[in-house]
């Protein structure tokens, strides 16, 4: 039963991530009435919390091994109080502190639990080898693909039973419940005997190869953290497919969950390496299809969001795998070094919400009302053709990457 249940506690915080990276930022202007341009910024400065943070997570928890069940425990609880704060509505003048200030506890909370998931792989797979690190990682992922939908379709079931404000409040209570239920029910996977690697350095680290492994995943994280940010204002306001986003997340995250024993397989075969080269391109290719799709085009949005679905699945579960057998080969402690990736991903998040969110309001983009050419024709730049530009500087990244990762 630990791989269930590592599905479960994945799900979790996946259910808990959509959310942040993809309703926050209409949801903080539509009801919270926060400008684009504040968002970026507010997003960046938790990023730089982050840059301190992260680390030190990876540290504690590496520090102390036999805590794990703890650390699961306070990132679950932490998730279950934080998102019915988030999306009680409020307003006043304190309305942006308050803001702030939750999200700085929320983040910590998702912060806290995905890098212990990702930092234990060693202590949960059934054995620390390559092999079945990929079998972990694709229960893990499927968990995540379970999350991400459920999440994605809440907010609409909520509406259409009823529920006000766009279904936001009900949503963060029932995001709570989800946190509930699964610090009771993984409580075991936390009791298992932790593997205990060296401490690392930054020279270990890159003698390990995952120096340039973590480059690599801040640079292919941008064109993810773009389309992620920018995901609802393209369906809604460019393609003008209003109600249809839950629908189209959903197809989203199923190709990409979908797709992770395809391209676990296809690692174990080939390479991770390798396997990025064949997953790079039809990124690329759903990007370029996005930037000339005319409004009301939901089936052409659909082959998109399959293919660049398919894409992601890669990149979610091969990246971490390589990262994670290169520390497990050299001895090296996952925990610490996992929040230093953690950081990694959620920089280009930050990078990205701080670049095309002021772009869009200095244009005059404004979500849920009549845009300018101008201001749409800024919204299909942010959200199609930086991103292709971005993938195509990772895929020639990767092919300077060494192919010794044949094992995997």
């Amino acid at each position: 039963m630990v791989y269930p249940r590592v599905s479960l506690y994945a799900l979790m915080l996946a259910a808990a991530g959509i959310p942040l990276y993809i309703h926050l930022p209409r949801f903080a202007v539509v009801n919270l009435g926060i400008g684009l341009g504040a968002i970026g910024t507010i997003l960046l400065l938790i990023r730089l919390i982050d840059l301190v943070q992260d680390p030190l997570i990876g540290w504690a928890i590496d520090r102390w091994p036999k805590a794990q069940s703890l650390f699961a425990m306070l990132a679950a609880v932490g998730l279950a109080i934080g998102f019915p704060l988030l999306f009680t509505p409020r307003s006043g003048p304190n309305v942006v502190a308050e803001f702030v200030l939750i999200l700085i506890f929320l983040f910590s909370a998702h912060s806290l639990g995905m890098i212990l998931l990702y930092g234990r792989s060693a202590t949960l797979a059934k054995r620390p080898e390559p092999t079945e690190l990929m079998t972990l990682a694709a229960f893990r992922e499927g968990g995540m693909l379970a999350g991400v939908v459920i999440a994605a379709i809440a907010p609409a079931v909520f509406v259409w039973f009823g529920a006000a404000d766009e279904g936001y409040p009900a949503f963060g209570l029932f995001l709570g419940a989800i946190a509930i239920l699964t610090a009771i029910v993984t409580r075991p996977i936390w009791r298992r005997p932790p593997s205990v690697g060296e401490s690392f350095s930054f020279s270990e680290l890159a003698g390990a190869g995952a120096i340039r492994l973590l480059i690599l995943a801040i640079i292919n994280s941008l064109p993810v953290a773009i389309t992620s940010t920018l995901f609802l204002f393209f369906v809604e306001d460019r393609l003008q497919l209003s109600g249809k986003t839950g629908l189209l997340l959903i197809l989203f995250f199923l190709c990409a969950g979908l797709s992770v024993p395809f391209w676990a397989k296809l690692s174990n075969r080939i390479g991770g390496k390798n396997t990025l080269l064949i997953a790079m391109p039809l990124a690329i290719a759903g990007f370029v299809g996005a930037g000339f799709l005319a409004e009301g085009n939901i089936i052409g949005f659909a082959a998109i969001c399959i293919a660049s679905g398919a894409a992601l699945g890669a990149d979610m579960v091969v990246l971490p795998v390589m990262f994670s057998v290169a520390l497990t080969k050299a001895g090296l402690k996952a925990s610490a070094a996992f929040g230093i990736w953690s950081f990694a991903g959620k920089l280009g998040l930050a990078l990205a919400a701080f670049i095309v969110l002021p772009l869009l309001e200095k244009s005059g983009f404004t979500p849920g009302q009549t845009n300018t050419t101008e201001a749409l024709a800024t919204l299909n730049i942010a959200y199609a053709v930086i991103p292709c530009f971005l993938k195509l500087i990772a895929l020639g990244y990767v092919l300077t990457l060494p192919t010794e990762e044949r094992n995997l």
